[in-house]
């Protein structure tokens, strides 16, 4: 079940247990978290109330005896318990690129799409909930600056081990998922990727029970099937259901419904044929294709080959893959966040290792963003308590209706959201829907503001940094 105790800090929640070889720089790092927390696109002098406090965010960014992944070794605790006793949590692993090409003064950085930009990249994990789609936290965030002087050089990818590429990020991910396998017993986890995690070596990777992939196809593998071939193996299985699927905004293409034709079998994969030396074993995989048979004129057609190690056996079942996939987007949005909403781009550090450390920061911050949304949406009559600190929904409260005086119980978790977002620019009205993040991460940055105001008229509550 999806909860965590009323009335407490988020920021000490998801940062409190972290240790970085000093409790100070721990306190440090839950004080930055509030701070950054309630305004999340404001530069770090913006957002800081004074001096000592700018000073001291940049020491800690700075301070190269604290490891970025130690940043976030206490909100994967938190994330852990928020997966215990659910049934499935999908493991959506992703790639993006963060540019501080406008920034040359910074050293360690590396070229990204092209030699000229410069930057870091950064491979995440994010936990998501099928049912809701409710993210529960970052498992794992992989990040590097490539070397300039491999950048342009046309090696023999073929020629080098998993360990020596890029690649290998998504056997690491899958560790991660292991790990926190082991302590969520009952929980079935699933790795999902994109075309890009369609790597041989995540088939033959070693799975702790309960851990299984879902891949996008990116290559026409050749199979033991009588078709030989993975897509054609694929298109000859029969239709075995018909589902609306949304498709996103793509370019100049408006967002609209495809109607999918489902279709999926059980295939053995064939190793690469420029792998025959190392004599590798074939796998057994689950296929599903979702395929837009008709799609309108000049619009290009979905089509996803999904491969699974999960039992696949009716339409039922295939289409319950289609809707895990589908969640891929949460990690998109959480990508979004944290370059908008959080603007990390615009931060400026002299190091990419106080980038990294700053990343981490952000990331808890971006994703309680998306929390905060998809938890509205799943859990609507819940207490906003689940969310906000005591303080920060009696400001909430007390804005919204013009009183002085707040109820003693909490308000539901969906209208405390809707007047974050009307803090940030939602109007409300029933043809608007649910607020998105968007409006939500404007929300939280007046929100800081609305709640230490507070706190200076009821002097009776301590002031939070």
């Amino acid at each position: 079940m999806i909860t965590i105790e009323e009335n407490e800090d988020w920021a000490e929640t998801e940062f409190g247990l972290a240790e970085l070889g000093d409790s100070r720089r721990t306190a440090r790092l839950v004080e930055m978290g509030r701070i950054f927390g309630g305004q999340p696109s404001a530069s770090i002098p913006q957002a800081c109330p004074d001096r000592a406090a700018i000073a001291g965010a940049y020491r800690f960014f700075e301070n190269n005896s604290i490891e970025p992944n130690a940043i976030l070794e206490s909100h994967l605790a938190a994330s852990t318990e928020r997966c215990r006793g659910l049934p499935v949590v999908l493991g959506v692993q992703d790639t993006t690129y963060l540019d501080w090409t406008k920034h040359p003064a910074t050293t360690g950085l590396g070229p990204l799409a092209t030699a000229h930009q410069q930057g870091l990249v950064v491979h995440s994990t994010l936990l998501i909930t099928p049912k809701g789609r409710i993210p529960l936290g970052i498992l794992s965030q992989q990040v590097w600056s490539r070397n300039a002087g491999d950048f342009a050089k046309k090696e023999d990818q073929h020629s080098r081990s998993i360990e020596d590429k890029e690649s290998n990020k998504w056997l690491n991910s899958l560790i991660a998922l292991n790990s926190i396998s082991s302590n969520c017993t009952g929980t079935n986890f699933i790795s999902v990727g994109d075309a890009e995690s369609d790597v041989y070596d995540m088939f033959l990777a070693s799975r702790l029970p309960g851990v299984d992939l879902l891949i996008r196809a990116a290559q026409n593998r050749r199979v033991e099937e009588e078709e030989k071939y993975l897509w054609a193996r694929a298109e000859a299985a029969e239709i075995s259901a018909t589902v609306q699927v949304s498709v996103a905004r793509k370019g100049k293409q408006a967002p609209r419904q495809a109607t999918v034709k489902v279709r999926c079998c059980k295939v053995t994969l064939r190793p690469p044929r420029y792998r025959t030396k190392e004599k590798l074993e074939a796998v057994q995989v689950w296929v599903v294709l979702a395929k837009e048979e008709n799609p309108p004129p000049g619009v290009e057609g979905l089509e996803w080959l999904l491969l699974t190690t999960c039992e696949v056996r009716n339409g039922r079942d295939a289409l319950e893959i289609v809707e895990w996939y589908m969640c891929r987007w949460g990690i998109e949005v959480w990508h979004k966040v944290l370059k908008s909403g959080c603007k990390l781009e615009s931060k400026q550090l002299e190091s990419a290792e106080a980038l990294k450390r700053c990343l981490a920061l952000y990331s808890v911050i971006a994703w309680r963003i998306i929390y905060a949304t998809m938890l509205a949406r799943s859990l609507p009559g819940a207490p906003c308590s689940l969310l906000l600190d005591k303080e920060e929904w009696e400001a909430l409260y007390c804005y919204q209706y013009k009183v002085s005086v707040p109820p003693t119980k909490p308000p539901s978790l969906h209208d405390a959201v809707q007047w974050i977002a009307m803090l940030g620019g939602f109007m409300g009205r029933k043809s608007d829907g649910e607020p998105g993040v968007t409006v939500l991460w404007r929300g939280f940055q007046r929100l800081i503001d609305l709640t230490s105001m507070y706190q200076i008229l009821h002097p009776a509550i301590p002031l939070k940094p």
